[in-house]
């Protein structure tokens, strides 16, 4: 008999291990707890670092480097992990330390991670953390059904039940808002599928005063792409804004340079408008190269290198050819450098050129820049000199800001919650 669980696609399946191994790495035993998640997870993450469009070579010192940027253990898990994807025939390592990958889009490297998991004999508590973060992204689910949904599904006990309610909601793989017989279990990713009917959920069960904010934000953020946070908080209010925000509603990407962190606010179906809403940037690869462009769209001096034309820029790097020489290059783009997603090489006199190596990740950023809710050259409310030196994607800030949220806005989005109980499964 085949099970909810059998019907997920591959491709959800991994991104899902991808979303869990990235919450059991910052999570006390969360490894420990779910070793086939975080050991598929890290493997995708690591596949993820080292392929291209193309199949290519990377010698020793380029994978220590990009192992460490991955957040491995160059001496105790790389190899271990090589020799995960070596078995699958992704890569090939050589006696000098190199590697020979194959190439690969995220996509097919989230449909590895499904396969990988499968072979690392998981749990059912571990099968299970997969299909809670499916069914509660379609809408927010009671307590007492989601417990019964996993009993039935995978033959686990109440107090198993309990349990592992208890664990993904601490170590990330759910949200949950409310309290006993209330308690409702959603995620992060609740606005990235059927997010016309959500939306509509949402303004249905708001007064008119905080429907007509939210209309005028949405009106901005269809003209602009993505809006200061200060901008939105002062459209919204911040008490609507949060409630918002932590149901999912609304992304938070954060970027910084040595001035401090900035984030820009943008909607789910921005990033998700020409892709599949969970797949296809598991990783938050084509969300980081936006935002850097944005950034050097925006920020970015003429004397470093500010960006002119978007379209023009991102087709000579689609093509597989070079852009610069410029400032901003080697200094802006240093988190994409450590994800493999571009090469930067020094230029003579001066400067930097830049290489795309992952061709799916610059179209999905050709699509949200050029044709896209995000086609912005105005997305920032107040300037940010000097260089571009981290990105913060929706998810983790999200999951900052739940962490931090007060009683009273936790309220606000249990509001939101149960305005949305009756779009999902159960």
């Amino acid at each position: 008999m085949t099970t909810f669980y059998d019907h997920i696609e591959k491709s959800s399946k991994g991104a899902w291990v991808v979303h869990h191994s990235q919450k059991t790495a910052t999570t006390v035993n969360g490894a420990a707890e779910f070793p086939a998640l975080d050991a598929a997870g890290k493997a995708a993450s690591l596949l993820s670092q080292l392929a291209e469009t193309a199949q290519s070579t990377l010698d020793a010192s380029r994978v220590q480097a990009l192992a460490k940027a991955a957040g491995l253990s160059p001496r105790l898990e790389l190899p271990e992990l090589l020799r995960v994807l070596e078995r699958r025939r992704l890569v090939e390592t050589s006696a000098a330390g190199g590697v020979e990958v194959l190439g690969l889009t995220s996509r097919a490297t989230v449909q590895h991670a499904a396969d990988i998991f499968e072979e690392q004999d998981p749990t059912p508590e571990e099968r299970a953390s997969i299909a809670l973060a499916e069914v509660t992204s379609e809408g927010p689910v009671p307590q007492a059904q989601l417990a019964e949904f996993v009993a039935d599904e995978f033959r686990l006990g109440s107090a198993q039940c309990r349990e592992l309610l208890v664990r993904s909601e601490t170590v990330g793989f759910v949200d949950a808002e409310g309290k006993d017989v209330d308690k409702l279990y959603f995620n992060g990713n609740l606005f990235r599928r059927d997010n016309l009917a959500k939306t509509k959920g949402v303004l249905d069960s708001l007064s008119a005063a905080d429907y007509a904010k939210v209309a005028e934000l949405d009106e901005c953020l269809a003209r602009r792409g993505c809006l200061g946070v200060k901008v939105v908080e002062t459209i919204l209010e911040v008490p609507l804004f949060e409630k918002l925000r932590a149901a999912g509603m609304y992304d938070v990407n954060h970027v910084a340079n040595p001035s401090g962190e900035f984030g820009f606010v943008t909607r789910p179906a921005a990033f998700h408008k020409f892709n599949d809403p969970l797949v296809d940037d598991a990783f938050d690869l084509a969300k980081a190269l936006v935002a850097a462009l944005t950034y050097g769209m925006t920020q970015s001096g003429g004397y470093r290198g500010r960006i002119e034309a978007i379209g023009l820029l991102l087709g000579k790097l689609i093509a597989g050819r070079g852009v610069g020489p410029a400032t901003a290059i080697g200094e802006d783009y240093r988190v994409l450098e450590v994800k493999g997603v571009i090469r930067v090489t020094p230029a003579q006199p001066y400067g930097y050129w830049m290489w795309l190596l992952k061709r799916d990740i610059g179209e999905m950023a050709l699509n949200v820049l050029t044709r896209g809710e995000a086609a912005s050259t105005n997305a920032v409310d107040r300037p940010l000199p000097g260089k571009m030196t981290g990105y913060s994607g929706p998810e983790r800030t999200r999951s900052d800001f739940r962490r931090k949220q007060v009683a009273a806005s936790k309220r606000m989005t249990e509001d939101v919650l149960q305005s949305l109980r009756t779009l999902g499964r159960f």
